[in-house]
């Protein structure tokens, strides 16, 4: 269970930081580093999530994943 709530405090650090970069203007929001951290902390957050029975967080971060991996997507189809 160690491991669950490591990979849920590493998506909530991930999507936290890519807040406070954007927020900064250190990253766009149209970046694949926003994007990827998004991805990558709303899989941490779901895991988390579904693993503890708390399944409207784990659908939420899901349908946040697929807009990042949709961004994603895009991005690479516009070159």
């Amino acid at each position: 269970m160690i491991l669950v709530e490591v990979v849920g405090w590493g998506g909530a650090v991930l999507i936290l930081a890519a807040y406070v970069l954007l927020t900064l203007g250190r990253i766009q929001a149209q970046s694949v580093t926003y994007q990827v951290m998004n991805v990558a902390g709303a899989l941490g957050f779901m895991i988390n999530g579904w693993v503890n029975g708390a399944l409207p967080s784990a659908a939420l971060n899901l349908i946040w994943m697929g807009i990042g991996v949709y961004a994603l997507w895009h991005m690479r189809q516009s070159g």
